[in-house]
């Protein structure tokens, strides 16, 4: 026999019967409508394969074998899976699929529908494929019960994101074409069901109250609303006014400005907008400006390193952002995972296993701490900062640039140093322009193209641009993902998040080490040891991040007491309005 729970910490907080998550309220009452926006279009209703712009919201079509709590880090309890059952040698893991679970159309949910989904959706996804990528097969035992088969029994990790897999139904895509069913209204195994949509305007969801899982444990709270409609808009600045006039209930502010000086009007001064800072725990991750070193421009790190020098954090997080920000100092920032100082202990050792390569790529990873370059903010060019872009200038001029009528050029070639960044935020853009601001002071044209948001996925999906701003974000457990981010074989694979396009042995051995440590400690060393890797080859120009989600709302929406530590969800919201009416 299996268990209804799984952890990779070795220790679950709803080990033993429970009847709800403790941030969530099971008096919730059920009813309402929550209505969120969303930016730019969609043309697709299929989230799992790479073409065309997904709808937002379908992630809660489609159940997952397994679900995850917010407030413990690495553990997850059943969902369509009542039972699981890992190897002892940790070779496989067999999934009991609850008897009870059914999809929207009533047709009970079987093992041959997970083999079916893990099949379909590795086929069709390369990013999937890879992320599944240690998994050798799916084989289904009997009617309930699934075995997934591993190549390695290093991998611990695997049962839990094989726990994270969305179930969809055999049955109705074996008479559509999986590929060819963009816009075609899926069954549901999940909480809601698309009702209704109107391409690029607005996409809208029912609850399923028959949703055989409404009364489990996990479940009970969540799921309140019984329709979810998402608004299009084609920038922020649009949604942003339309939320002020009540054309929809809430939103996620991302941008700092716009939350100290943007949310104006009857619904804040008639305190019916509420403004909350929900403190979270989570990991960072990296935003940055990632270069793209498939161009030859970037390809030398001398290069790298003299754009990441040229970047003033500190300007831009008082000028720009009210000083809401911490600089990013790592690609696992506000986490246990983050490198600091010289290496040492553990860490020392695993780099020291490549020392030869290291030293190649670069020898300060043994004799230097890595440091991120700091301003005195000056509102022109300060001290700080004309140090900082001499120390770049003198990087430029060693990778064969040279400064000619104020532009910088490539004494061989003769060709002068300018690229673009693509964007497709205003937020962005003001940044961006102020970075191209002092990159101009060496000599450095850098373009600003911004565009909507179509045409930025596709481009992004293809590797198409020199420079983006983009978001890595990372888990509490880092693991399997790291191969699409930093992965030699994610390089040139579309739709990939490996952004930088790195390609580098070293990095993919650490990334093995990562997915296949024995212990915490283990774990802890490999990936502070990627991080320094990744660090000192200057494939980013880092920005910053902040510990709590900016949440505005309207008073209708009731939320807990408690707020999670690992993230927010809506589906833990309700309507408000409802309680009064009792």
């Amino acid at each position: 026999m299996g268990r209804a729970y799984i952890s990779l910490g070795g220790h679950v907080k709803y080990a033993q019967h429970f009847t709800h998550f403790d941030y969530a309220n099971p008096d919730a009452p059920k009813g309402g409508v929550l209505r969120s926006h969303a930016i730019g279009t969609f043309d697709t209703l299929n989230p799992f394969t790479l073409k065309g712009n997904k709808a937002s919201g379908l992630e809660l079509v489609y159940d997952t074998l397994l679900t995850q709590s917010l407030d413990e880090p690495f553990s997850e309890y059943a969902l369509i899976a009542n039972d699981i059952e890992v190897a002892p040698d940790r070779s496989y893991v067999i999934f009991g699929i609850d008897p009870r679970a059914k999809f929207s159309d009533g047709v009970s949910i079987t093992a041959q529908d997970v083999k079916y989904s893990f099949d379909t959706i590795t086929k069709s996804n390369p990013v999937f494929r890879q992320y599944y990528e240690d998994v050798k097969q799916a084989i289904v035992l009997d009617k309930y019960h699934i075995k997934f088969t591993f190549k390695t029994n290093t991998n611990t990790e695997l049962p839990l994101i094989l726990g994270q897999l969305q179930v969809i139904p055999k049955h109705f895509f074996e008479k559509h074409d999986f590929e060819k069913t963009s816009l075609l209204v899926p069954v549901s195994s999940g909480p809601y069901m698309v009702e209704s949509f109107d391409v690029g305007k607005r996409i809208t969801y029912v609850r399923n109250k028959n949703y055989w899982a409404r009364d489990l444990p996990p479940i009970k709270g969540q799921y309140n609303f019984d329709r979810l409609v998402y608004e299009y808009y084609k920038d922020d600045s649009v949604a942003l006014q339309a939320f002020l006039s009540g054309a929809y209930d809430w939103r996620y502010e991302s941008t700092a400005k716009v939350w100290a000086r943007g949310y104006v009007g009857k619904g804040i001064e008639q305190g019916k907008i509420h403004k909350v800072l929900l403190k979270h725990e989570l990991p960072a991750g990296m935003q940055g400006f990632f270069i793209n070193t498939r161009r030859p421009l970037f390809k030398d790190l001398r290069v790298r390193e003299a754009l990441f020098y040229a970047f003033d954090f500190e300007w831009a997080n008082r000028n720009l952002f009210f000083s809401q920000y911490t600089r990013s100092p790592s690609y696992f920032s506000n986490s246990v995972f983050a490198s600091s100082g010289l290496p040492q202990g553990m860490e020392l050792q695993i780099l020291d296993r490549y020392k030869t390569q290291l030293e190649a790529y670069n020898p300060r990873i043994f004799t230097s701490p890595y440091i991120v370059p700091r301003t005195d903010g000056a509102p022109k060019l300060g001290q700080n900062l004309r140090e900082n872009l001499k120390y770049a200038q003198k990087l430029l001029k060693e990778a064969g640039y040279v400064v000619s009528h104020n532009r910088l050029i490539n004494a061989k070639t003769k060709q002068p140093f300018t690229f673009t960044i693509l964007l497709n935020s205003p937020g962005f853009e003001r940044l961006a322009l102020a970075y191209a601001r002092d990159l101009k002071i060496l000599g450095i044209e850098m373009r600003v193209q911004r565009v909507d948001l179509s045409q930025y996925a596709n481009r992004v999906k293809k590797f198409d641009y020199d420079m983006i701003a983009g978001v890595i974000g990372e888990s509490l457990f880092p693991g399997n993902e790291q191969r699409y981010f930093w992965g030699s074989k994610s390089a040139n694979q579309a739709g990939s998040r490996n952004y930088s396009g790195i390609s580098n042995p070293v990095i993919d051995q650490l990334i093995k080490g990562v997915i296949s440590a024995p212990n915490r400690e283990s774990q802890i060393a490999y990936v502070r040891a990627l991080d320094r890797v990744l660090l000192w080859g200057f494939y980013v120009v880092p920005q910053f991040y902040g510990s709590s989600f900016r949440i505005a709302f309207w008073d209708k929406v009731g939320m807990p007491k408690i707020s999670p530590p690992y993230g927010f969800s809506p589906t833990l919201w309700w309507d408000k309005t409802l309680q009064k009416e009792r």
